[in-house]
């Protein structure tokens, strides 16, 4: 009679170790570590996708990913899809907090890792310091290593050649190299972009034949000088033939405020948005949105409708991304 009983109690003991075997399965902190090999076919065409988005070389973005994630291994990489230790600066996503050089330090977490890498390519692209690792070519894994060391992405003396090894030893250059097609697809560098000339204004401008003894430059087609020690927002009005009113809103300010020599002074109105191919900009220290605006000759309340923001919230903290271009115009 005790028979059936046995039987069951031992199905049921069977049934909870299948159970707790199954969660313990699932439990990140316990599954098997990734090798690198594993790792790299995995993300190598996320990789090569941010190539032809961003410029950055594949081989690149895999060493640096293998090297920040530990091969995809770390707690940030498993539990918040942070490949490259991203810290939230501003960010106003899902987080996660971590160890790092501090205790209990704020991490960026994503949906998915693909996410991960597009905020890896834009914390590099949009970035002052980093513009001009975008004039080399898109094959020199050895230049874009020690230039990222120079910029100071990372403290450690050995960081670049760490980055130059990892490509080395499992031939991620190969990634790096397509057809001739291919390459002219790349966007151009953004210091390219990002660029001021000596302009002559044409005869139909209003501008034109104005104000011969000092150089007029331009940038996203808006015309501006570069104020001197004695000038005045006043007396380069009177020196382009406008209204005070007037230039104070071609650079967006009610009221008018002392100039600095080297100032930035648009004597056009701003354009609506960037110009091709710089659709964000990552925040310097010291930066503000009003001279975000005046960098690149954007209108001060489009940057504000643009990141969904109001004149009268706080100024954006050291690192957070900035839409300087429409979404729906963004790498168009």
């Amino acid at each position: 009679m005790k028979r059936p009983k046995t039987y069951l109690s031992l199905l049921l003991s069977a049934a909870l170790l299948l159970l707790f075997s199954g969660i313990h399965a699932q439990d990140p902190g316990t599954a098997r570590r990734m090798s690198r090999q594993e790792y790299i076919a995995r993300y190598r065409d996320i990789a090569v996708e941010e190539m032809h988005k961003s410029g950055i070389p594949a081989s690149i973005i895999l060493a640096q990913a293998c090297l920040e994630s530990g091969d995809g291994n770390s707690r940030l990489a498993r539990q918040a899809n942070n490949h490259f230790g991203i810290k939230c600066h501003g960010w106003r996503g899902a987080t996660i907090y971590h160890d790092d050089d501090l205790q209990d330090e704020c991490f960026r977490s994503y949906d998915k890792p693909e996410d991960s890498f597009a905020d890896h390519s834009d914390f590099l692209r949009y970035r002052q310091r980093y513009a001009s690792l975008f004039d080399l070519a898109h094959d020199d894994y050895r230049g874009w290593a020690e230039g990222l060391k120079k910029a100071g992405y990372a403290t450690d003396p050995q960081y670049a050649q760490r980055l130059i090894r990892i490509i080395e030893d499992n031939d991620l250059a190969r990634y790096d190299y397509m057809s001739r097609k291919q390459v002219a697809l790349l966007p151009p560098s953004p210091a390219k972009v990002d660029t001021v000339v000596e302009s002559t204004p044409s005869r139909r401008s209003p501008i034109y034949r104005i104000s011969l003894n000092r150089t007029l430059y331009e940038r996203n087609k808006v015309h501006f000088i570069i104020a001197e020690s004695y000038d005045t927002y006043a007396s380069i009005a009177q020196e382009y033939n406008l209204f005070l009113r007037e230039l104070l809103s071609f650079n967006d300010l009610k009221t008018e405020r002392p100039l600095k020599e080297g100032d930035i002074v648009y004597v056009e109105r701003k354009r609506l948005f960037a110009a091709r191919y710089l659709d964000r900009h990552v925040v310097e220290e010291g930066e503000t949105m009003w001279t975000i605006s005046q960098h690149y000759a954007v209108r001060l309340r489009l940057l504000y409708k643009y990141n969904k923001m109001r004149p009268s919230d706080y100024e954006p903290e050291p690192g957070t991304i900035i839409n300087i271009r429409p979404v729906r115009l963004q790498n168009r």
